[in-house]
C-alpha cells in the first residue's frame, strides 16, 4: 500500500524559509511524478510544484515561481520543497501527491499525503 508522509510545516514570519518533506513508501516510484498542492481556508486546492521521480524537469505554479524549489532524493524515496521568501498568502495546508503523469492537474494524482500546515504571519 502506498503511503505518503509529509513533514516540515510550521509557523514562520513573512520572509522566512521552510523546507517540506514527503516520504513515499509501498512500491517502486520510478515511473511516477510527485507534486505539491496547497489549500487555504475557503479556497480550491491549487497546484504548487511537481517533478518526475526519474529524469529531469520541474514545474511551478505562477505564485511560487522563483521562491519555491522542488527536489528529490531517490535513495530515500523523498521529495522536498524548499520555500523561501514566504508570504502570508502562502498560508495553507500543503499536500504531496503521487501520480502516473508529470502534470499540474489534481486529477492526475492518485495518492495523497495527510497534509502539513504552513502558516506565515505578517
Amino acid at each position: 500500500q502506498v503511503q505518503l508522509v509529509e513533514s516540515g510545516g510550521g509557523l514562520v514570519q513573512a520572509g522566512d524559509s521552510l523546507r517540506l518533506s514527503c516520504k513515499a513508501s509501498g512500491r517502486s516510484f520510478s515511473n511516477y511524478a510527485m507534486g505539491w498542492f496547497r489549500q487555504a481556508p475557503g479556497k480550491e486546492r491549487e497546484f504548487v510544484a511537481t517533478m518526475p521521480l526519474s529524469g529531469g524537469g520541474t514545474a511551478y505554479g505562477d505564485s511560487v515561481k522563483g521562491r519555491f524549489t522542488i527536489s528529490r532524493d531517490n535513495a530515500e524515496n523523498t521529495v522536498y520543497m524548499q520555500m523561501n521568501s514566504l508570504k502570508p498568502e502562502d498560508t495553507a495546508v500543503y499536500y504531496c501527491a503521487l501520480g502516473g503523469r508529470y502534470s499540474r492537474l489534481r486529477s492526475d494524482y492518485t495518492y495523497w499525503g495527510q497534509g502539513t500546515q504552513v502558516t506565515v504571519s505578517s
